[in-house]
């Protein structure tokens, strides 16, 4: 079978160098790339994209081995339907692993024909780092990485006002632009650089918040044998996506007619304001994503598709959305109730495999981004703790274990997180009292949810409760008697503000 690179594969194009992009993981290669795919050859576009890996681990070299070539495997129901559509996307043009190049990564920027910078660095990669210093090569951080890149372009085109970049983030984070833009000026700052590169920074370069929105199962590991054989190549790159695509950008309208994704065909929202958009999606799809994964995990079930058919899971899954997370979605309840039930749709996909494995990279970031928000809006407005969503907080706390009786989990987060893990459940002896100290000690953790958790009160308490059900029970027993126990709850009229912390589990069978 034939290896897919440029010399073998045959129709495909290289494209003067516009994009450096941020991240080389299957969303953006499904997503942003697939998006300049089309619009070079839908729109005109004539961009290529250069790939930087963000951290030392990546696919760089596998992407370099293909020549950056790989295939896209769009996949869905329309009308009753099966439909399927198969893609080569051809516009990378070099992926380059700053730590083992980083002089060649530093020269890209000096290519005057660059125009957009890219990210999907996740949740965890747009944070300030005090340690980086302007002569690293590269920087630890991201914001770090773009800053140093951004003084180099001022230097190589003295300040031009034409060579500054759009740089549009990707990560799930509110407000992302901003974010990214105000720690590059604080890196400016402190690395003592002149007032004219900040002024550059500010006025020749135009940082973009977005939403993105596309579900991206990633690689098809367990169909990867048959999909080689349709192809004809030995496509160690190939990335399966389902047909639903949206982005929204917070930009200026000029944009519109530079990036011209309307002329593709795509669905790209250019708007002022993107916080409708994004408190409608982060909160419904991905926060039932990141609420459900350890649930959905730790029960056995392994890919969303699974879980929505499983009727315990799905009774959760349906719960945290309409009962705890739309009410707190400020647009008009049709419109959030017609979405979450979209949602739902999208997940039952037959063609797209999308396994929690994938959804749990750096879930602590993603639930203080996607959940968190929805516990506390809860509360605010009712006095009282949902209760699912504190049952996965407890299920996230299990999941980060590592371990059950069952199995050996390979947690990915970053080392701190790890860490802190590590040390939380260091004294678990199987009691009550060590399973609450767990949880205090991951709710202290100020690093990753901005505050003290454990200041919510009852939420310590309450977590620790379901977490030593989990323990003693096992995930799926568990949450089959904290469902029906919330029925039984529901039906006699009772819900005080600590959940009746000890009628469930009940003390005694424990």
């Amino acid at each position: 079978m034939k290896t897919l690179n440029r010399q073998t594969a045959t129709g495909t194009r290289r494209y003067p160098e516009k994009v450096l992009q941020f991240g080389e993981g299957n969303f953006l290669r499904a997503f942003v790339d697939w998006m300049v795919d089309k619009m070079n050859k839908q729109a005109g576009f004539d961009a290529g994209v250069v790939v930087v890996q963000p951290i030392e681990s990546g696919l760089t070299d596998l992407l370099d081995s293909q020549d950056g070539l790989y295939h896209l495997y769009l996949q869905g129901v329309k009308n009753g339907r099966p439909v399927k559509e198969v893609a080569l996307i051809d516009c990378i043009v070099k992926a380059l692993n700053p730590y083992t190049q980083f002089d060649e990564y530093f020269r890209v920027i000096e290519n005057p024909e660059l125009r957009f910078i890219v990210s999907n660095t996740t949740e965890a990669g747009i944070v300030f780092d005090e340690n980086d210093t302007l002569d690293m090569q590269p920087q630890r951080s991201f914001p770090g990485k773009v800053a140093a890149l951004l003084y180099r372009r001022f230097k190589a085109f003295a300040g031009s006002p034409d060579k500054g970049f759009v740089i549009i983030c990707c990560e799930l984070i509110e407000n992302n632009g901003d974010m990214l833009k105000n720690h590059v000026l604080r890196h400016a700052k402190r690395w003592g650089l002149e007032q004219g590169f900040i002024d550059w920074i500010n006025n020749a370069n135009t940082f973009c918040g977005t939403l993105v929105d596309r579900i991206v199962p990633g690689y098809p590991k367990d169909r990867i044998d048959q999909i080689r054989e349709e192809l004809g190549y030995n496509d160690r790159l190939v990335v399966e996506g389902e047909f639903f695509h949206l982005w929204v950008v917070e930009a200026p309208p000029w944009l519109e007619k530079e990036f011209p994704a309307g002329k593709a065909g795509l669905n790209v929202i250019f708007t002022k304001d993107m916080t409708p958009y994004r408190e409608r999606k982060v909160r419904i799809l991905n926060g039932v994503h990141t609420a459900s994964f350890a649930v959905s995990y730790l029960s056995g079930v392994r890919t969303v598709q699974e879980s929505v058919e499983d009727p315990l899971i799905s009774r959760f899954m349906k719960q945290v959305i309409f009962d705890e997370i739309c009410p707190n979605v400020n647009l008009p309840a049709e419109e959030v109730k017609a979405f979450a039930e979209e949602v739902l749709d999208r997940f039952h996909n037959p063609y797209v495999r999308h396994f929690w494995k994938s959804i749990a990279l750096n879930s602590m970031s993603k639930w203080e981004t996607r959940v968190l928000p929805s516990l506390l809006d809860y509360r605010a407005r009712t006095g009282l703790l949902p209760k699912k969503i504190v049952f996965s907080l407890a299920a996230l706390i299990a999941y980060y274990k590592g371990e059950t009786r069952a199995e050996i989990i390979d947690v990915e987060d970053n080392e701190d997180i790890l860490a802190l893990y590590k040390d939380a459940w260091a004294g678990y002896d199987e009691s009550f009292e060590s399973v609450e100290s767990a949880v205090r000690k991951v709710l202290a953790y100020h690093r990753n949810w901005k505050m003290n958790l454990n200041e919510i009160e009852g939420l310590t308490a309450l977590a620790a409760r379901y977490l030593f059900a989990i323990q003693k029970r096992g995930m799926r027993e568990a949450l089959r008697g904290f469902l029906d126990s919330e029925r039984d709850r529901d039906k006699a009229g009772s819900g005080d503000l600590l959940g009746d912390l000890y009628a469930w589990p009940a003390f005694e069978e424990f």
